[in-house]
This record gives C-alpha cells, sequence and structure tokens, in this order.
C-alpha cells in the first residue's frame, strides 16, 4: 500500500513538473530573441558580458532542454536519468533566484518568457514549490536503469531532442510561432503612439486580509468587495503608463521625429527593420530589392528604420531598388517589434497586418 501511494504521488509530481517545464521551455524556445536578451541582463548582472556573442546559442540551447526535460518526463521516457536532470535544475535556479531576489539586479527572472510576467520573490517562491515535487520523482525512479539505453529508447531521445532544439532554431531564422510582445499584429500602432497623451482614472485599494495594495481599472468592479478590499486612493494613469514599450515608439534622424509621417500614412505601409546596417550581406539585400521592387510596383509605401546611428539624413538602397527613406529607432523598441536582424512589419492604415524575417520576405 505504501509503495503504491508513492507511485501515485510521484505520478502525479511528474506530470505536474512535466506541464511546467514544457510550458516554460516552450514560450522561451519559441521566442529565441527574447531569452537571448534575458541571458544578457543575467550576464551583465554577473560581469560576464563577454561572453554575450554566444548568448543566441545558449538560449536555444537553454530553452530546449528545458522543453526537453518536460517532454521525456511526461512521456516517461528515460525517466530516472530525467529526474537527475530536473532535480539538479531546480537546486540550481531555486538558489540562484533566491540570490536575484536578493541581491540582483535583473528586474524578473524571465522563467516564462514573455508569456508571463513574475516578479523575482515570486519566482522563488515557484521554485520552492517545485523543488519538493523534483525530489519526489527522482526518488520514486532512483533505482532505475540509466544506462545502457535501449533502441527505442535512444530513438525517442533523438525524436524529442530534434523537436524541442529544432523548434528553437526555427523560430531564430524566422519569427516566434506565438508573439507575446505589444507589437502584434492586429495592433493599431497609429492610436497607440498618438493616445500616449490619454489618461484615465485608476482606484487604489488594500486587501483586508493581505495588507497588499492593488490597481483596478475603470469599470473594473472587484473591488466594490467591501469584505474584502478597502478603498486608498485614485489617480491618473497616462496611456504611456499602460503600455511603455508602445509609447516609446519613435522614428528619427539628425532633422527631427518623422513618427507621426509614418504612422499617418493611409494606405499600406512597409518597415524594413535593420538592427546594424553592417548586418546586411549580398544576399540579404538581393532578398530586400525584389521586396522593395514589388511593393513599390504596387504602389506601397517602405521606409527603413535602424539602430545604427544616424550622423546625418540619409537615404539607403538595396541594388536596383531606388532610394528610400532611413530613420532611427531606439534599439529596445525594435527588438521588442521584431525579433530579427532583418526584417519587415507591414502596416495597413497604420494597423500592423503582417511581420516577417528577411528569409520570408
Amino acid at each position: 500500500m505504501k509503495n503504491k501511494r508513492l507511485a501515485l504521488a510521484a505520478n502525479i509530481c511528474r506530470i505536474v513538473l512535466a506541464v511546467v517545464f514544457i510550458f516554460s521551455g516552450f514560450v522561451k524556445t519559441i521566442d529565441p530573441w527574447g531569452t537571448a536578451i534575458k541571458i544578457n541582463e543575467y550576464l551583465n548582472s554577473f560581469g560576464l558580458d563577454w561572453i554575450g556573442d554566444y548568448r543566441f546559442g545558449f538560449a536555444i540551447w537553454l530553452c530546449g532542454a528545458e522543453l526537453m526535460m518536460g517532454l521525456m518526463l511526461l512521456l516517461k521516457v528515460r525517466t530516472p536519468l530525467i529526474s537527475i536532470f530536473s532535480l539538479c535544475t531546480m537546486t540550481i535556479f531555486t538558489a540562484l533566484t533566491f540570490y536575484i531576489a536578493n541581491w540582483g539586479t535583473v528586474e524578473d527572472c524571465g522563467c516564462f518568457g514573455d508569456a508571463l510576467k513574475l516578479d523575482n520573490w515570486q519566482t522563488f517562491y515557484k521554485n520552492l514549490v517545485l523543488w519538493p515535487l523534483a525530489m519526489v520523482v527522482w526518488w520514486d525512479a532512483r533505482r532505475g536503469r540509466v544506462w545502457p539505453i535501449s533502441r527505442a529508447e535512444a530513438a525517442k531521445t533523438v525524436v524529442v531532442m530534434s523537436l524541442a532544439f529544432g523548434l528553437g532554431a526555427y523560430c531564430y531564422r524566422h519569427l516566434p510561432l506565438i508573439d507575446f510582445l505589444p507589437y502584434k499584429v492586429g495592433v493599431n500602432l497609429r492610436e497607440a503612439v498618438s493616445a500616449e497623451g490619454d489618461v484615465e482614472a485608476v482606484f487604489v485599494c488594500r486587501n483586508i486580509q493581505s495588507g497588499q495594495t492593488a490597481e483596478f481599472q475603470q469599470g473594473d468592479t472587484t473591488w466594490y468587495d467591501a469584505s474584502q478590499w478597502e478603498f486608498v486612493e485614485s489617480r491618473e494613469v497616462s496611456a504611456a503608463e499602460r503600455n511603455m514599450s508602445l509609447s516609446e515608439f519613435s522614428l528619427f534622424d539628425p532633422c527631427g521625429d518623422h513618427t507621426d509621417e509614418v504612422l499617418s500614412a493611409d494606405g499600406t505601409t512597409h518597415i524594413i527593420g535593420i538592427i546594424k546596417l553592417d548586418m546586411l550581406t549580398p544576399r540579404i539585400e538581393r532578398r530586400l530589392a525584389e521586396f522593395v521592387s514589388g511593393a513599390q510596383a504596387a504602389g506601397e509605401r517602405v521606409v527603413v528604420i535602424t539602430a545604427t546611428p544616424l550622423e546625418e539624413p540619409r537615404q539607403i538602397s538595396f541594388e536596383q531598388s531606388g532610394d528610400l527613406p532611413l530613420y532611427n529607432i531606439d534599439a529596445t523598441t525594435l527588438m521588442t517589434m521584431l525579433r530579427a536582424k532583418v526584417g519587415c512589419v507591414t502596416l495597413q492604415d497604420g494597423v500592423i497586418q503582417e511581420k516577417a524575417n528577411w528569409r520570408d520576405l
């Protein structure tokens, strides 16, 4: 009876741990750019920025390994070995998040990418819950066979590994399968930027039981429950505070700001984003030239933006495409809008219609 209870508890722990690993690994694997940015924050925090050039490869490996661990736990593939890895992983990251919460300079751990934001203490508490689960799974599987492995196990391992790491590589070469960022398809960028000065009232209330405060938007009646919430104050919040990323969208050159000029244009506008101009290769230029020629033939507007500082107003051309307006944009904003070294965001009357890596133009 005791062994059956332990087996049942271990199965429940294994499934819960697997689901968390799969979700966490998946949302980061499909966004290797975002994961690489977070890894860079960690490296800078520990004074290891000199290895930042390898952050993309490390991001694909780290998140792919997490996704692979989750899938193998869920499918019960080589559980004795994977249980050791999962316990080691939870031990290391529990200690790391405790350090970050107390003394680190990273604002959030990024454990669920941009899909779900947790602060550092919430992440630490989450790991405190998962660590005992990993311990139970390892304890139940510790007597199982680690080596050698059968042909069937080897085949399953290769399939899962190919899926996990292949997904990360695919999303790096193209775009994330799911866009969790503010600049997603369907967002009216024109309205979002023009509404920066708009304000609305929010209500600050204190939870009677926990003592913690929370903010409620207009129309949210949750705080009406007097048995749970106590009104503290009301204040005005601008659109810039509600969505800092969208409010920071700005296109400029040494002559001034060109944001309204680009976003107010009716019809189709293609914004080609290039992180650094020296990233352009002959192959990329040929692809951009073909795309620009087709867009111009259809009467569509094309502008180019880059994070490379412009010392004077200038235009840019790709082979025989003709001169195109070239503007500056903040590097972080560009990487938030377009997860690619070179890519394109297509607007239709100010609304984001499509996003593409240069390979997919």
